[in-house]
């Protein structure tokens, strides 16, 4: 799920896979394999994503179809 969403977003972003990857610090390739699904997606890159979609990790996993994301918590 969150191959196809990570992608989905990216293109309706209208942005290409090198932009992502300069914005993670990755290489394309490295980017490619993420929404191909052929490498796994370290914590610190999905919240980077959720942050920059303006999203939750929840949506990005797929445990949710909500985009918007959760208020941030007080404590």
């Amino acid at each position: 799920m969150v191959y196809r969403r990570i992608r989905d977003l990216r293109e309706d972003s209208d942005l290409k896979q090198a932009a992502l990857a300069k914005y993670l610090n990755c290489t394309q390739v490295c980017y490619s394999q993420y929404e191909l699904g052929k490498r796994d997606i370290p914590t610190d890159v999905l919240i980077k994503l959720a942050d920059y979609y303006g999203t939750s990790i929840d949506y990005l996993l797929g445990r949710t179809d909500v985009k918007k994301p959760y208020p941030a918590a007080k404590h």
